[in-house]
């Protein structure tokens, strides 16, 4: 096994200290238990600083080949788990260099020549939740595929519509898993365009000052995939905004994430019986063997606390800071790295219960005419047909509604006369509005719950993710 434990090669800070650090101040200073997840991203950094030394001519192309090559060596062993992680030597840059010493010898100190750890570590750092957004996206996009086959599914299968959890309009299952797709619409968005403000390099930016050496940052920024470097060099090594807005999109859509799961947990419940989770995604009660727990949607709904908590924790941390680096920063990774592993499995979770879960659409329609659902459409009818003022119409079907529901009926049940009690110029035709199969049937406006506008919303989304975007 590879080791670079050695204390003494841990004097990065020169002749400027004469002992060791204390135990505990290596405790409270190492970060390698958590940044060494930057493994990948600081050697892919350094191997793209070591060629532009070259091309500029402040490296020979001997030492730099060797660098570059050493540095797939030590990355081959982080990989295959034979590389020893030293806390004494700090952090991952260090442990890396301080391997690559050994692997390729005196070369190795050339390397952090033009650089400081402090753009080093905002390099590495910003290459890596770009590659979140990156893995974001496409989880999202999964999770509205599963909502876009149940929406299909059920595009005219009639459900109560809330408000305040009151039955308020029926709806169509369709339509309300469309809802969903859209907030999830706006989180890719959300990733995508934090992923285009924190595509710039602060590689170069050295210390807080630059570097007087002759090196290309436009070389670096493009052989690490950035749009172009930094303007500032201040700015590039304090800057933490892209964590940030990754933590508020990441809050946002487990947000979404979380009002969903509250509705499966609610509509799996005895109770409504409008889904059934399947299996795979429950478990069982220890004591009570009738049980079929939503452990999935309830974990999912939790992961809001931990995620939201990050973001407010790194907000607090970089709040008071002066420019330019404070060790301070050091505490800006670990609550990134949670929240965004803890995003990913919220999101493949939920994409996997909605794909699995079945829709009762017998309990879905019983419920959806409850509540004098359809009360809405009698005032409408009252406005196109006897060309009532609405406020009028209000009245008029509130106190329908009450005769109703004294009675222990829908409605629908009401007679003529029992309507024209109320008003005299009620005709008819006003029951062919009080089914909500008429009513959902009716909601035709743009974005509606009406089925033909619910299949219309299904095939726009379904051609904009054939077409590669994001949205429609």
């Amino acid at each position: 096994m590879t080791s670079t434990s050695d204390k003494s090669a841990n004097q990065m800070w020169g002749g400027r200290f004469a002992a060791g650090p204390d135990a505990i101040m290596e405790a409270i200073n190492a970060s390698i238990g958590f940044d060494q997840r930057l493994a990948g991203e600081d050697i892919e950094g350094s191997r793209a600083h070591a060629s532009m030394l070259a091309a500029t001519g402040i490296l020979t192309t001997k030492d730099a080949e060797a660098i570059r090559e050493g540095l797939l060596t030590v990355l081959s062993e982080i990989e295959g788990g034979t590389f020893e992680f030293s806390a004494a030597l700090e952090d991952i840059h260090m442990n890396v260099e301080a391997r690559l010493k050994q692997v390729v010898g005196e070369a190795a100190g050339r390397l952090h020549t033009a650089r400081s750890r402090n753009d080093q570590v905002a390099t590495d750092f910003r290459l890596w939740v770009r590659s979140q957004c990156d893995a974001a996206i496409p989880a999202i996009k999964t999770l509205q595929e599963a909502l876009l086959g149940q929406a299909e599914a059920g595009a005219d299968w009639v459900m109560p519509g809330f408000t305040h959890l009151q039955t308020a309009q029926p709806v169509t299952w369709g339509h309300h898993m469309l809802a969903y797709v859209e907030m999830l619409g706006r989180d890719a968005a959300r990733f995508a365009d934090a992923r285009a403000r924190m595509n710039e390099s602060p590689l170069g930016a050295a210390a807080l000052a630059g570097t007087s050496f002759p090196i290309d940052r436009e070389m670096t920024a493009k052989a690490l995939g950035f749009d172009r470097p930094m303007a500032n060099s201040l700015d590039a090594v304090s800057d933490r905004d892209f964590a940030l807005e990754f933590l508020s999109s990441a809050t946002i859509c487990a947000m979404h994430l979380s009002r969903l799961a509250e509705e499966l947990v609610i509509w799996s419940s005895a109770q409504f019986r409008f889904v059934a989770m399947s299996d795979r995604f429950s478990t069982g009660s220890s004591i009570m063997p009738q049980k079929k727990n939503p452990d999935a949607a309830e974990l999912i709904r939790a992961k809001i606390g931990r995620i939201l908590g990050a973001n407010v924790a790194l907000l607090t941390v970089m709040k008071g800071l002066p420019l330019a680096y404070s060790k301070d920063m050091q505490e800006d990774k670990e609550q990134v790295f949670d929240a965004a592993d803890h995003l990913m499995l919220a999101l493949a979770a939920m994409a996997g219960m909605v794909a699995d879960m079945a829709a009762n659409r017998e309990s879905l329609a019983a419920a959806a005419g409850s509540g004098f659902s359809t009360a809405t459409d009698l005032a409408d009818w009252l406005v196109r047909a006897l060309n009532m003022p609405f406020r009028d119409a209000h009245h008029v079907t509130g106190t329908l509604v009450g005769m109703a529901e004294s009675r222990g009926c829908d409605l629908a049940d009401l007679s003529l006369a029992d309507m024209q009690g109320v008003h005299e110029a009620i005709t008819e035709d006003v029951f062919s509005v009080l089914t909500v199969e008429a009513s959902v049937a009716s909601r035709t406006s743009y974005g509606g719950t009406a089925p033909v506008q619910v299949r219309a919303q299904i095939a726009r989304w379904r051609d904009a993710h054939k077409a590669g975007k994001m949205a429609p």
